[in-house]
């Protein structure tokens, strides 16, 4: 009856020393990834807040953990500010975040706030900003300040900027009536509903041939021009 011969098999050292090896490399690669820091952070779409204030927020002031770093979390930080109406956190490789950040911006100083009135009706207290945004002299009624917010929030950039002050100016024909103070000398009126003809400023003032007065949009389209 013949035997069953069973063969040891024999590691050689070349081969235990070449796995130990390999699983060193594959912690030490484990232990860099999760221990390697953000290497750069963009942020975009901002205007009015501060880079510094938005890393402070998201809690990445300190470039954190790449690896462990959470999108969605850092979003919901950011949303929380009164400043913030939306925040978009993307990671990218290698070991980049993108920061996109969608403003509430600044629409008007309000003297009887005493305060920024941003995009979402919240009040900034916060008069060293210096925002150059118009200034809102007059008192709104409250019928009327919430249409006079949202249609505020339509008017382009470009020519926000060029208002210096507005008025509530109602008249017994028109209680949605305002005045504003424009910041090359010139007067324009608008009602709530006419609102958004102010966005044409620009190319009206090429018409007025440098002509200094004031511009009614609230009943009819004219120009007084001031002796």
């Amino acid at each position: 009856m013949s035997k069953k011969v069973i063969h040891k098999r024999k590691w050689k050292l070349k081969n235990i020393l070449l796995i130990l090896l390999v699983l060193l490399l594959v912690n030490f690669c484990g232990y860099f990834l999760c221990k390697a820091p953000i290497k750069n952070i963009l942020i975009k779409n901002t205007t009015y807040i501060k880079d510094d204030d938005i890393l402070k927020i998201a809690g990445i002031k300190n470039y954190p953990s790449f690896l462990f770093f959470s999108s969605k979390k850092v979003e919901k930080k950011l949303e929380k500010m009164d400043t913030i109406q939306k925040a978009h956190v993307y990671k990218k490789y290698p070991f980049t975040v993108e920061i996109v950040v969608e403003e509430n911006t600044p629409l008007f100083w309000s003297n009887q706030k005493n305060g920024y009135v941003l995009a979402n009706g919240f009040i900034l207290k916060e008069e060293q900003n210096n925002f150059y945004v118009p200034r809102l002299i007059s008192e709104v009624p409250s019928n009327q300040y919430e249409r006079f917010l949202k249609e505020m929030g339509k008017v382009k950039p470009e020519v926000l900027s060029k208002i210096s002050d507005i008025t509530y100016e109602p008249n017994e024909y028109d209680k949605d009536r305002f005045l504003l103070y424009m910041d090359d000398g010139n007067m324009v009126y608008l009602t709530l509903t006419k609102f958004k003809m102010i966005n044409h400023y620009n190319e009206v003032l090429k018409q007025l041939e440098n002509h200094k007065g004031i511009l009614y949009l609230d009943n009819g389209n004219h120009f007084q021009i001031k002796e």
